[in-house]
């Protein structure tokens, strides 16, 4: 007897690729738990069954930087702030956070079906006894048209939002005179795919070729150092509201026309600004 639960959470990570660099991604997590049924009938109680997993997950690797360790010029050590991670390849990059800020992994490269097997693992090990097994599927949300990835990092969230590098992979939506911009979208997505975004005020050193963020807040002291060119530097912290608002002010002043945006932090959630000119 099988168990499924479609669309049971999300899970919002940043990881480091030897071909990419830092990229920010969303996954939609679904479930089947197989096993046999109890007394009452239910192989696991359906309101038990979503707490449980999405438990596991934020306690884990949700909202962390994902490291594959035995990639080619990544290196680990311990720091003040609690670990550094150092890259060469494809870029280098800097950071420094406490140890729950990242999830260090033994391979060389992370695929989502890798970590997808890693999950259900984990949850098979901690299963009720009349459970055999527990399967996550992971998968990007299918999206039709302009998406990005980012990574950033919130310093004011009391959750692990403060995380330095986390990140999101979200659509984007453009109006101008009430009609969609694919377009504007598809330029602007591009433009922002896998950039790290921060506050203007957490920059603590820039100079032609990089850029460092540090930043203070309740779990503990974080630092990035990336190339400029892989960075945005927002006026204000980098919510999703701030984001759609910053957007939709550029966007106008490119186009000398009044825009709206809609910006998704991840999968079915976001904000929407506007922008008068």
């Amino acid at each position: 007897m099988s168990l499924f639960v479609n669309h049971l959470t999300h899970i919002d990570v940043s990881l480091w690729s030897p071909e990419k660099g830092l990229m920010g991604c969303s996954w939609q997590v679904d479930a089947l738990l197989d096993g046999e049924l109890g007394e009452d009938g239910m192989l696991f109680d359906f309101g038990e069954v979503k707490p449980w997993i999405k438990r596991t997950l934020d306690n884990g690797l949700d909202h962390t930087l994902l490291v594959p360790i035995s990639a080619p010029g990544i290196t680990v050590s311990d720091c003040d702030e609690g670990l550094c991670i150092r890259t060469n390849t494809p870029y280098p990059m800097e950071v420094r956070g406490p140890a729950e800020a990242f999830t260090l992994l033994p391979w060389e490269t992370i695929t989502i079906e890798d970590v997808a097997d890693l999950l259900s693992d984990t949850l098979t090990k901690q299963r009720p006894a009349n459970v055999h097994y527990v399967k996550l599927n992971l998968s990007d949300e299918a999206i039709e048209g302009a998406a990005y990835g980012y990574s950033h990092g919130l310093k004011r969230h009391l959750g692990n939002c403060q995380r330095i590098a986390h990140g999101h992979r979200s659509r984007l939506y453009i109006w101008q005179s009430g009609e969609r911009q694919p377009s504007l979208e598809q330029q602007w997505a591009d433009w922002l795919d896998n950039r790290y975004l921060l506050e203007e005020a957490d920059i603590a050193h820039q100079d032609e070729e990089t850029l460092t963020c540090h930043y203070g807040a309740a779990q503990g002291r974080f630092t990035i150092t990336l190339p400029l060119e892989r960075c945005c530097v927002l006026p204000k912290p980098t919510t999703v509201e701030n984001i759609a608002a910053w957007l939709a002010a550029q966007v106008a002043e490119q186009c000398e026309k009044s825009t709206s945006v809609q910006a998704f932090e991840g999968i079915n959630k976001g904000a929407m600004a506007d922008a008068l000119t």
